[in-house]
C-alpha cells in the first residue's frame, strides 16, 4: 500500500509554502525580545501551521494503492451416491483411493487455496465416502461452483465420479459457464455386467375402488441372453400375478403392462420382484415397491328432468369428462325410483316443470340438504320454482320467453375464468329465457349477467349463492346445444363450455371444510430422499386462526414403530419438517387443546423406495472425458490420482492474480492533521508568552 497526493497542481503547494513565509517574516522580522534562534524556531513553527491551514483550504485528494493477491482456487467435488459405493472396477482400492484423495488435496493446499465437496442429490462441504446417496446430481455441483465463484479466480476443478448422472440437467451443458478445466477421475466400473432389472414403473398415485388400472413395468438385462425371468406382483405381500420373460439379447429392454383390479379401499402396497440370475452384478434392483392409493371418491351427479333435451348431452359430456365425477340422467318416468340423498350434486334442469309431473321426487328434495344447479327454460314451473328455495324469485312469465346474451361479470372469484373466456361466450347465440322480473334475496357470485339485445344489465344470468355453507347454483336460461354448435363451428380445439361446465360442478360439489383442527402433509407421496412436511391449523370458538396451543403429532410406521414431534409456530398457523424417513407406508395423529376442548386430526402417507442409482450400473467414463475435452482439461483413472497435482501446477494458466486497490480521500477529512496544527501553533503561542513577546 502506498499513498501519494494528487488533484492540486505543485504551484499550489509551493504558493502555500509562500504565504507562510510573508506571514511569518512578518510577525517575527522586528521582534527584539526574542532571541535568534527561538525566533526562527517559532517562525518555522507558524511557516508549517499557515501553510497547512492553507493547503487545506485547496481540497488536496490523497491517493492509496492497496494490492491484494488472489491465489487461485482448486475445487474437488467428490460423488457420494450409491453406486459409486456398489459398483467397483477390478483392482479398485477403496481405503487406498480415500488416502490418495486427501494427499491430493494436501499437495495442492501449498499453493493453492482448495475447496472440498461430495455430491448426490444435494451437495455438501468436505469429503464424505459413505456413498448413501439416492440420486447424482452433477448439474447441481457445477451450479453450486458458479454461484459461489464467479468472481473468483477459480483454477481447476477435480471431479470424481463415474458419469452416471440421473437428476438434473446434463452436466455438459453447465461445462460452457465455468471457465475453469476440470479433471475427472474415472470411477466405477465402465465393462457391462450380467445384470436383470426393473429400470422403471409407471402407475397411478390414485385410483378408484372397482376399477381395474394398469402399471406398466420396464425390464432390462444386460449380458443375460438366452436366459428366462420370472416377474411377479405381489399385494399387501400376497402375490397377485406371475409371468415369465424371455430375454433374447444381451442388451434387453421390454415394457410390460400388468393389469391390477382396485377392489379394496385405501393405500395398497405392491411390489415388483424379478427372479435372480446366477452371477448378477446386484440384485438390489431386482425389486421396486410402490403405493396406491384406492378411494371410492367420485362425486356423484343426478341430471333431472322431466323429458329428454339437447342440453342434457352437453351437461352429461362435460361432467364425464372429468373422472372424478359420474354423472346419472334420470327422466319423469325414473324419478319416483330415485334416492336424492346418495347424490353428492343435484341438478334441476327445468324442474319443477310446468305440469308439476315431479312434485313427488321434489318432495323428497326437500328433506336432505344437498347442493343443486337449478336451470330454467320455457317449460320451468315458475311458481313451483319460488317455492322450492328462497334465494331467487322469478315474477311470473305466463309462458313467456326472451333471447338473453351472456355479460361476463367482472370480479368474480369463484373459479378462474379470465375476460378472453368471457369474450367467447359473448359472441355464442342466445340462451331462452323465462321472462319476468328477477329478485335475488342473496349475496350473489355471478359469471355472467344478462344482456337483453346490446344492453348489458346487472341481472344475473349463471350465478351462485351460498346459504350458511350450502351452495346453489342458478342458470336462467336454455340453450346450452347452441353454444355447442357456436364452438363446432368456430373449430375450437377446447371446448370453454365444457371447462364451464365442469369447474360450475366442481364449485357446487365441494364441500366447505369447517373442522376446526386441520393437519396434513404438503403431497401424499414422497419419494425417501425427500423430507416430511406438515402444515397445521387451528381455530377457535370464532373461527379465527390461532396459535397459542401445543400441537404434538405421532407418526406410526407399518412395524407400529412411534416418532413423537412437536409443530413450530407460525404467524397464525403451525409448520413441521419431520425429515427424511425409510419407505414404507405411514400413519400420523395430531392433538392439541383450546378452551378446554380436545382436538385431534389423523392422516396417512406413503414413502417410496428410490432405487434410481441401482438401475444404472455401467459407468459412462465417455461423459466425463467429454467433459474433460471441452473444458481443456484431463481424464484420470484413480490410479493415477497424484498425477492430477503435477498436472495442475505444471498449468500456466493457474496462476495467482494481483488485483490494485485504488482509493482517493480528501486530505481534509484527516483528523490527526488537524491536531499537528493545534499543537504546532499552541507550542508558539506558548513560547512567545513566556518570552515576553505579543
Amino acid at each position: 500500500m502506498n499513498g501519494v497526493f494528487a488533484g492540486t497542481s505543485i504551484l499550489y503547494f509551493l504558493g502555500c509554502i509562500a504565504l507562510g513565509v510573508l506571514y511569518a517574516w512578518l510577525l517575527y522580522q522586528g521582534d527584539k525580545n526574542l532571541n535568534k534562534k527561538l525566533r526562527y524556531g517559532l517562525a518555522i513553527l507558524r511557516i508549517i501551521g499557515v501553510a497547512a491551514i492553507a493547503w487545506l483550504l485547496f481540497a488536496p485528494l490523497i491517493k492509496t494503492l492497496n494490492y491484494t493477491l488472489d491465489k487461485p482456487v482448486i475445487i474437488i467435488g467428490q460423488d457420494n451416491s450409491l453406486s459409486i459405493g456398489q459398483i467397483k472396477a477390478a483392482g479398485f482400492d477403496q481405503k487406498s483411493y480415500e488416502q490418495h484423495l486427501k494427499k491430493l488435496q494436501d499437495k495442492l493446499s501449498d499453493k493453492f487455496e482448495v475447496k472440498v465437496y461430495h455430491f448426490s442429490d444435494s451437495v455438501k462441504d468436505g469429503l464424505d465416502f459413505k456413498n448413501q446417496g439416492k440420486l447424482t446430481d452433477a448439474a447441481a455441483f457445477f451450479q453450486k461452483i458458479r454461484d459461489e465463484y464467479t468472481n473468483r479466480n477459480l483454477g481447476a476443478i477435480v471431479l470424481a465420479t463415474d458419469g452416471i448422472f440421473n437428476h438434473g440437467e446434463n452436466p455438459l451443458y453447465s461445462i460452457n459457464q465455468i471457465n475453469a478445466p476440470v479433471y475427472t477421475v474415472a470411477l466405477g466400473d465402465s465393462i457391462p455386467k450380467r445384470d436383470v432389472l426393473i429400470s422403471n414403473v409407471n402407475y397411478n398415485n390414485i385410483v378408484y375402488l372397482d376399477d381395474d388400472f394398469t402399471i406398466e413395468v420396464q425390464v432390462q438385462a444386460f449380458q443375460s441372453n438366452g436366459e428366462s425371468a420370472t416377474l411377479s406382483v405381489s399385494q399387501n405381500g400376497s402375490k397377485i400375478q406371475q409371468l415369465n420373460i424371455a430375454i433374447n439379447g444381451n442388451s434387453f429392454v421390454k415394457t410390460i403392462p400388468v393389469k391390477i383390479h382396485a377392489g379394496k379401499i385405501g393405500v395398497q402396497k405392491y411390489t415388483i420382484q424379478l427372479g435372480v440370475l446366477p452371477n448378477e452384478i446386484t440384485t438390489k434392483n431386482n425389486a421396486q415397491t410402490f403405493y396406491v392409493e384406492v378411494i371410492d371418491g367420485r362425486q356423484k351427479v343426478l341430471l333431472a328432468a322431466a323429458a329428454p333435451h339437447p342440453d342434457l348431452s352437453v351437461l352429461k359430456e362435460a361432467i364425464t369428462l372429468n373422472k372424478h365425477y359420474d354423472a346419472k340422467l334420470a327422466l319423469a318416468d325414473d324419478l319416483g325410483s330415485i334416492d336424492p340423498s346418495k347424490f353428492d350434486l343435484i341438478v334441476l334442469y327445468q324442474l319443477p316443470d310446468a305440469q308439476n309431473i315431479s312434485a313427488n321426487f321434489l318432495e323428497r328434495l326437500k328433506l336432505i340438504k344437498k347442493p343443486i344447479w337449478y336451470i330454467l327454460g320455457a317449460n320451468s314451473g315458475i311458481n313451483a320454482f319460488n317455492k322450492i328455495q328462497n334465494q331467487v324469485n322469478l315474477g311470473s312469465s305466463n309462458g313467456q320467453v326472451q333471447e338473453i346474451y351472456p355479460d361476463f361479470a367482472k370480479g368474480f372469484t369463484s373459479f378462474s375464468l379470465n375476460d378472453q373466456d368471457g369474450k367467447i361466450f359473448a359472441s355464442f347465440d342466445p340462451l331462452l329465457s323465462p321472462f319476468g322480473r328477477l329478485t335475488v334475496n342473496a349475496n350473489v357470485s355471478s359469471v355472467f349477467n344478462q344482456r337483453i339485445g346490446q344492453i348489458s344489465t346487472q341481472q344475473p344470468l349463471w350465478f351462485f349463492t351460498n346459504d350458511n355453507g350450502l351452495k346453489a347454483g342458478y342458470l336462467m336460461g336454455e340453450g346450452l346445444w347452441r353454444w355447442k354448435l357456436s364452438e363446432a363451428k368456430n373449430e375450437v380445439s377446447e371446448s370453454g363450455l365444457s371447462d364451464l361446465i365442469s369447474k360450475t360442478i366442481q364449485y357446487l360439489s365441494v364441500k366447505d371444510d369447517k373442522r376446526r383442527f386441520k393437519v396434513f402433509t404438503s403431497k401424499s407421496a414422497y419419494d425417501e430422499n425427500e423430507a416430511i412436511q406438515f402444515n397445521a391449523t387451528l381455530y377457535n370458538d370464532s373461527y379465527q386462526a390461532v396459535n397459542e396451543p401445543e400441537v404434538t403429532l405421532q407418526i406410526k410406521n407399518e412395524a407400529g414403530k412411534v416418532f413423537n414431534y412437536t409443530f413450530s409456530k407460525t404467524d397464525n398457523a403451525y409448520q413441521l419438517d419431520a425429515g427424511k424417513m425409510l419407505a414404507g407406508n405411514y400413519s400420523y395423529l395430531a392433538n392439541t387443546s383450546i378452551g378446554g376442548k380436545r382436538f385431534t386430526a389423523s392422516g396417512s402417507f406413503y414413502i417410496n423406495a428410490v432405487i434410481t442409482e441401482y438401475q444404472q450400473t455401467t459407468a459412462n467414463h465417455q461423459l466425463l472425458s467429454t467433459i474433460s475435452k471441452q473444458s481443456n482439461g484431463k481424464l484420470f483413472m484413480p490410479a493415477d490420482l497424484m498425477k492430477i497435482g503435477d498436472e495442475i501446477l505444471k498449468n500456466e494458466n493457474i496462476k495467482t492474480i494481483s488485483y490494485e486497490d485504488r482509493k482517493y480521500d480528501e486530505l481534509i477529512n484527516i483528523k490527526g492533521l488537524f491536531a499537528l496544527i493545534l499543537v504546532m501553533l499552541s507550542l508558539e503561542w506558548f513560547l512567545r508568552k513566556r518570552n515576553g513577546a505579543l
